[in-house]
């Protein structure tokens, strides 16, 4: 009798970068276990391609185009509780990480990682593990006061996002129209930010998330 070959993993890798999705599905497809089943360029497109069909992973940008990453999240979360999705990213984990493994994400792995452990990290993510540095396992653990955060981990999740979009030069007139929200209630938020920052102004929030290595 003829062994079975084995089911491979099928991937579906979400980022609005041509020429990175093409570099890590060559890495990918250098393996016999895993297959990269479909791409997608933005987050609509990732939901619309989840809904058709199954996956064993999704590799998901935090940085994607579209509807905002961290809301696709915790949308396919509520879509697709099991479906594990390992979140790929130029950032450094501890600017980002915590706050997406808790809205869910099965794992973290920075883009300049090398191809060994993004392989490491996609057959553990899928296989029902997470995968993490010993740092985040630490800060994840502990769950630090609030006194031991940097500035921006005190924002709730929708500040961050807020932040980060006025960090990058955008308008509370284009954030509240991307965001689906009125200006009135972005300019709320933005209060919040410089609040809970201790920051009196847009130019000081961009010179942190300069500084920082957030933008």
């Amino acid at each position: 009798m003829v062994a079975q070959a084995s089911k491979k993993i099928e991937i579906l890798i979400a980022d609005d970068h041509p020429v990175f999705r093409q570099g890590l599905k060559r890495v990918l497809l250098e393996t016999s276990d895993l297959h990269v089943a479909e791409e997608a360029g933005c987050c609509n497109e990732l939901l619309d391609k989840v809904r058709e069909q199954n996956f064993d992973i999704i590799l998901l940008d935090i940085s994607m185009s579209g509807t905002n990453a961290l809301d696709t999240l915790k949308q396919l979360k509520i879509e697709k509780p099991k479906l594990p999705i390992l979140m790929v990213s130029v950032y450094p984990e501890e600017h980002y990480a915590v706050r997406f493994m808790k809205a869910g994400a099965a794992g973290y792995v920075n883009k300049e990682s090398s191809p060994e452990e993004l392989l490491e990290a996609v057959r553990k993510v899928s296989s029902g593990g997470k995968y993490m540095s010993f740092a985040l396992k630490e800060r994840l653990a502990f769950d630090f006061s609030d006194s031991d955060k940097q500035p921006h981990e005190l924002l709730s999740d929708r500040e961050y996002q807020v932040f980060c979009m006025i960090s990058s030069g955008q308008s509370l007139t284009l954030i509240a129209k991307e965001l689906c929200l009125s200006v009135k209630t972005v300019g709320t938020h933005r209060t919040h930010i410089l609040e809970k920052m201790k920051m009196k102004n847009n130019a000081q929030l961009i010179q942190y998330a300069i500084l920082n290595q957030i933008i």
